[in-house]
């Protein structure tokens, strides 16, 4: 079993050892989202990474969304990897936490990728507590529930139904 790693928010995938496994070799799509457009908010690695690439091979074309300049190197990997797929592909920095870097993010993909069809939240983070608790907590109150809400709100009526 690997050792767990930490890296400093937002981590990279560059620095991951062993490497992460995004499907960049195993998964092959067969056109079920063909001619489609998806925004991926955290696509630029992990999940969203391995969500950009299967939504690629599967013929729709993606816009992924980062944090910050840190993770440039990992957003360039997933814009190859989609365009290897043969789709088009936005990359495009900002902030989930701010409505109007949302708000831009989803413009612009709308505006270059000519529509929106599907709408993946994922960007998020993960720290590590000392804290022990037995309750749930309430996710929409947090950054990464501001995500949901955010992003999505704007996109919902620029979605094709």
């Amino acid at each position: 079993m690997p050792i767990p790693q930490q890296q400093d928010a937002p981590g990279t995938d560059k620095d991951l050892k062993p490497h992460a496994d995004h499907g960049e070799e195993s998964y092959h799509g067969s056109g079920k989202l063909s001619g489609q457009v998806a925004v991926i908010t955290g696509g630029d690695s992990g999940i969203g990474r391995a969500v950009a690439i299967a939504f690629a091979r599967e013929g729709a074309d993606v816009a992924i969304g980062f944090l910050s300049e840190k993770e440039d190197d990992d957003a360039r990997e997933t814009v190859k990897w989609v365009e290897q797929a043969g789709r088009r592909c936005l990359a495009h920095r900002f902030n989930v936490q701010y409505r109007s870097e949302c708000e831009a993010f989803v413009d612009r993909a709308v505006k270059e990728l000519g529509r929106l069809d599907i709408v993946v939240n994922n960007a998020a983070y993960q720290r590590s507590s000392s804290r022990s608790s037995t309750s749930p907590r309430n996710s929409s109150t947090g950054p990464s529930g501001r995500t949901s809400m955010a992003t999505s709100s704007w996109c919902r009526p620029r979605c094709r139904t």
